[in-house]
C-alpha cells in the first residue's frame, strides 16, 4: 500500500532534502510552506522525477486558522496521513538574553512551538481515527544542551523534546509512532535565517569542518519510518564529526 507523508516546511533545506527521499521510495507527499512559488515548483520536480502524487499546502505554521483550514481541505478529501513530519523551524538573532530582540523571540517560539503544536493538533485525531500513524518531530541538539547565545532558541528546542516526550507517552496506546530527530550543525538555510540574511557571516558558521548536510537528516528520517510495524526508535541525536557538543566545533582538522 503507497503510504503519504505531510512534511511541513519542505520548500528547502531538511524538508525539501526528505521529500525527494521519501518520493524516491514510493511515499505520496503532502508538502507545506510559505512560500507559493518554490511549493510548485518542488512539487512538479518531486511529480517529474519520482511520479508520485504531491499535494501542495501553502500556509504559515505561526497561524492556527491557517493551519486549520488547509488541514480541513485534507478531512474533506478523506486524505490518510501515514507520517507526519514536524520539520518547520528556525532561529533568529545570536544576542545575549539581556540584549534580545523580542521580535526573534516571537519568532521562534511561534514557529518551533507554537507551530508545531498547531499542526500536530489538526493532525493527531486524524491517526487516531486511522488507528496508526508515525510522527517524527524534528529537534535539534539545542533541545539536549544548551550554549551561549542560543538562549531563546535553545528553549524552544528543549519545548520540542519535551513535547515529544508526551506525544509518545499519551499516543501509544492508539498505536501511533512518535520520534525525534536531533541534529547539530546542518548547513541549510538555517544560518542565513538566524544571522538576518548576512550570507558572508552564515558562511564562516561553517568553514573549516565538514558539517552534517540536509539529506543526513532524511536519511535518519527515512530509517526511523522504515522500520517494522513493532519497533519505534524514540530519539536520534545526529552530529558532525567535527562537532562533540553543542557551541563546540573543532576546525581546521581535516574533518
Amino acid at each position: 500500500m503507497v503510504k503519504t507523508a505531510f512534511i511541513t516546511g519542505a520548500t528547502s533545506g531538511i524538508g525539501k532534502a526528505t521529500a525527494h527521499l521519501l518520493a524516491s521510495n514510493a511515499y505520496n507527499l503532502i508538502l507545506t510552506g510559505r512560500r507559493q512559488e518554490r511549493l510548485t515548483e518542488e512539487a512538479k520536480a518531486i511529480r517529474d522525477t519520482y511520479n508520485t502524487e504531491v499535494t501542495t499546502l501553502c500556509f504559515d505554521v505561526r497561524s492556527n486558522e491557517e493551519v486549520k483550514a488547509n488541514v480541513q481541505k485534507l478531512i474533506d478529501q478523506n486524505v490518510v496521513i501515514d507520517v507526519l513530519v514536524n520539520n518547520a523551524g528556525l532561529a533568529s538573532g545570536l544576542d545575549k538574553l539581556q540584549n534580545g530582540d523580542v521580535e526573534d523571540w516571537d519568532k521562534m517560539i511561534d514557529t518551533n512551538v507554537k507551530g508545531l503544536l498547531y499542526v500536530s493538533r489538526q493532525i493527531i485525531p486524524l491517526l487516531i481515527k486511522q488507528g496508526h500513524g508515525h510522527i517524527v518531530n524534528i529537534g535539534s541538539i539545542a533541545g539536549k544542551e544548551v550554549y551561549p547565545n542560543g538562549n531563546v532558541y535553545c528553549g524552544t528546542k528543549h519545548m520540542v523534546d519535551a513535547l515529544n516526550q508526551s506525544m509518545r507517552r499519551e499516543l501509544a496506546e492508539y498505536g501511533i509512532k512518535v520520534s525525534a530527530v536531533n541534529p547539530g550543525a546542518v548547513e541549510t538555510e538555517f544560518s542565513l535565517v538566524r544571522l538576518h540574511g548576512n550570507a558572508e557571516k552564515a558562511k564562516k558558521v561553517y568553514d573549516g569542518f565538514e558539517n552534517l548536510v540536509a539529506e543526513d537528516i532524511a536519511d535518519a528520517i527515512y530509517y526511523i519510518i522504515s522500520r517494522p510495524e513493532h519497533v519505534n526508535i524514540n530519539d536520534m541525536i545526529i552530529m558532525p564529526k567535527a562537532q562533540p557538543a553543542a557551541g563546540n566545533v573543532i576546525r581546521n582538522k581535516g574533518y
